[in-house]
C-alpha cells in the first residue's frame, strides 16, 4: 500500500517530537504493509514550510529507515489566500515529490464560497488538488455534496483510512462511507503523526472498503491510485461521483 498523507517527519510540526518515534512509525508503517510513504508537513501559519530543509529531513529518515519504506515530499497545504497566491507561483514548492498533485487541506472554522473557483485557479496552473480528510470538516460534516460537487469538478478525494474504521467517532464515518457509497473517495491514507493512536495502519480500512466497495475499487485506494500519484500518472481509477 502506498500512504500520500503522512506526518512522519519528526521536529517540524504536530507529528513526531523525536527521531525515535519517527522510525518506529516507519517500522508500523511497513509491518501493515505500506511499500511508500510521503512525508506531509503542515504548511500553514503555525508551521513554516521550508522545502530545502525538510529534503535534507527526509534524506535522514531515509538512512535510518533502509530500504524497506520508500519515500516522497509532499505537504499538508491549507487553503489560505497566502498559500494560495504562493502556490500558483512556485506550485512545485508544495506538490508531493515532482508531480503535479497538491494536498489540500481546509479549515475547520470556514469553508468560502470561492472556494470551487480556488480550485479552478490551481487547476488552470496544471495542479490537480487533492482535498484531505472532508469528512472530518466540520462544516463540510453539514453540507457534504459540496465534497460531491468538488469531485465532480475534477477534485480529488482523500478520506483518512481510520474515519472508515470508527476511530474519529460517528460523524466523520457516517461522512466518509457516505462518500464511498458514491465514488467519491479516490484514495485512503493514514494522516498518522505518532505511534499511539494516530498511527500508520491503513489494512483496516482497506478491509472495510472492501466489504462495502468490492475489492478493486479497495485496492485503488490504497494501491493503484497513490501509486499513480507518486508517479505524477493520471489515477487509473477515477469513477464518476454518483450525485444525490
Amino acid at each position: 500500500m502506498i500512504d500520500i498523507h503522512c506526518h512522519i517527519l519528526p521536529e517540524v510540526d504536530d507529528g513526531p517530537k523525536s527521531w525515535d518515534v519517527a522510525v518506529e512509525m516507519c517500522r508500523m508503517a511497513v509491518a501493515d504493509g505500506i511499500t511508500h510513504t510521503v512525508a506531509t508537513p503542515h504548511a500553514n501559519d503555525r508551521y513554516a514550510y521550508d522545502r530545502p530543509y525538510l529534503s535534507e529531513l527526509l534524506d535522514q529518515l531515509r538512512e535510518r529507515v533502509g530500504p524497506s519504506l520508500k519515500f516522497s515530499l509532499g505537504c499538508d497545504f491549507h487553503l489560505s489566500f497566502e498559500n494560495l497566491e504562493r502556490a500558483l507561483e512556485n506550485p512545485h514548492t508544495y506538490t508531493i515529490g515532482e508531480t503535479n498533485y497538491l494536498l489540500v487541506e481546509l479549515s475547520n472554522f470556514s469553508v468560502p464560497n470561492q472556494i470551487s473557483e480556488c480550485f479552478t485557479r490551481l487547476g488552470d496552473r496544471g495542479l490537480t488538488p487533492i482535498l484531505t480528510h472532508p469528512e472530518r470538516n466540520p462544516i463540510l460534516q453539514q453540507t457534504p455534496l459540496r465534497i460531491l460537487e468538488w469531485a465532480e469538478q475534477g477534485c480529488l478525494i482523500q478520506v483518512t483510512a481510520s474515519s472508515l474504521t470508527g476511530f474519529w467517532g460517528e460523524r466523520p464515518e457516517i461522512i466518509a462511507r457516505w462518500l464511498l457509497e458514491r465514488s467519491a473517495v479516490h484514495v485512503l491514507a493514514s494522516d498518522a503523526h505518532e505511534t499511539k493512536r494516530r498511527i500508520p495502519n491503513m489494512s483496516a480500512a482497506r478491509a472495510v472498503a472492501e466489504k462495502m466497495a468490492g475489492a478493486e475499487y479497495a485496492e485503488a485506494l490504497v494501491v493503484g491510485n497513490p501509486g499513480a500519484i507518486v508517479r505524477g500518472a493520471t489515477i487509473p481509477y477515477l469513477p464518476r461521483p454518483i450525485l444525490d
